[in-house]
């Protein structure tokens, strides 16, 4: 695995056969070194499938199905923390092994190999001036101590190397954005977005970092979309498993940014409690579903039809963005939903005709959070093959001993509740 990051670029991808999986995270551990320089305007350059002018990516193939970019953020770990360097390396060796890639699927599957980082202007559409000087002017105490925590008590830590890769991870969901909306804008379905990047961002309030988040990738795409491309109606959906307080704080007095928030009752933070839809002009524009702990399957899909479809319907989005959390996972150490590999496919299968129903099918997914690296890369590998309309090979991966009868009753009363508050 070879792989060389420009300065100012994201990452180029070599390949070199390697079978075994602990190989590949190995040596990608290794290779990933976070050399970049981060610069104040943001604009994309040419990659493999792509090419541009100052403002304006034109997709070169018009067959691409799935469109993603990689930033692995290898500079900003702590030693046994759950959000660690290995999430997203785990995630691209999985498609590597089930031959998702371009380098087997040609122009279908396009990485955007090259991006900028997010500009200031770009974090602080969301986020505090204070707050984004301030995580840059740490970069000195991190680099002389190794590691800082920047959340005051909280789990939250840097790097020297946080603020630039927190920038590349912003980045690298904006180029896939403008590359989406450039693609849907040629007259034809546009591929369906994904950016593999972290730190990851649900968490990140205004005035600061929360909860392994650095700074709201979703939100700050959200504001892209409006400013960059005039998509006045964002549709943001967040199935992580923890309530993505920092979007949700965002946008409450917004009603052109709809937050729709499945998450599981009573986990980390404690908010995104039912009642909270929003205030002022912003009031119903923000929806939060806590689950009861246990949910699976069966709940996901009747949340999707009776929840999420008619929200989205009744707010005619111009484009979907999802905050696509993997730890609602029945395998996943943080938390006790008990999704499965099927119900990520489920998701991904349904958002995407949702978009292409309702959007032109404009629809960028970014990571948030996944803590089990292998139910992590399979469920993301069985989201590119529902982008792609192959069948799911959740059978292949899921193990139905895991499973228990899932709290179907709270579920309805859960699901009952929100419709009521929200006229659904």
């Amino acid at each position: 695995m070879l792989l060389s990051p420009r300065p100012g670029d994201s990452l180029c991808i070599r390949r070199n056969h390697h079978h075994h999986h602990d190989m590949f995270i190995t040596s990608v551990t290794k290779s990933f070194e976070p050399r970049y320089s981060v610069s104040t305007k943001r604009r994309l350059v040419s990659s493999s499938c792509c090419y541009t002018t100052e403002n304006e990516p034109i997709l070169v193939s018009n067959d691409a199905r799935v469109i993603y970019t990689v930033a692995p953020a290898m500079g900003h770990n702590k030693e046994a923390h759950p959000e660690s360097h290995l999430r997203v390396p785990a995630i691209v060796a999985a498609l590597e092994k089930m031959k998702l890639t371009s380098k087997f699927r040609g122009s279908e599957v396009v990485q955007l190999k090259n991006f900028k980082p997010a500009s200031f202007d770009d974090i602080a559409s969301v986020h505090t001036r204070v707050y984004v000087s301030g995580l840059e002017k740490a970069m000195d105490k991190a680099s002389e101590q190794g590691l800082i925590h920047i959340e005051g008590s909280g789990p939250t830590y840097a790097t020297a190397t946080t603020f630039q890769e927190s920038l590349i991870a912003a980045g690298a969901g904006l180029s896939v954005v403008d590359s989406v909306v450039a693609a849907s804008r040629n007259g034809h379905d546009p591929p369906i977005g994904f950016a593999l990047i972290r730190p990851p961002g649900h968490h990140a309030i205004p005035k600061g970092p929360m909860g392994f988040c650095v700074f709201g990738n979703v939100a700050i795409a959200a504001r892209h979309a409006q400013n960059a491309h005039g998509l006045k109606r964002v549709f943001i959906i967040d199935f992580d498993v923890h309530h993505g307080n920092g979007t949700n704080d965002a946008f409450f007095e917004d009603p052109d940014i709809f937050f729709l928030s499945t998450h599981q009752d009573g986990s980390y933070p404690g908010t995104g409690k039912v009642d909270e839809i929003g205030s002022g002009n912003g009031e119903g524009a923000t929806l939060n579903l806590p689950l009861p702990g246990g949910s699976g399957d069966n709940a996901m899909r009747s949340v999707f039809d009776e929840v999420i479809v008619p929200a989205a319907q009744r707010f005619k989005p111009d484009i979907i963005l999802v905050s696509a959390g993997y730890d609602a996972h029945v395998l996943d150490p943080l938390a006790s939903l008990q999704f499965t590999t099927g119900t990520y496919y489920m998701l991904a299968s349904n958002i995407k005709q949702l978009a292409k129903d309702l959007c032109g099918g404009r629809c960028v997914f970014f990571l948030e959070g996944g803590y089990n690296l292998d139910s992590l890369s399979y469920s993301v590998v069985d989201s590119f093959r529902a982008f792609l309309d192959e069948p799911s090979l959740a059978s292949e991966f899921d193990n139905p001993a895991f499973l228990y009868e899932e709290p179907s009753a709270k579920v309805k009363q859960a699901i009952q509740r929100v419709k009521s508050i929200h006229l659904l």
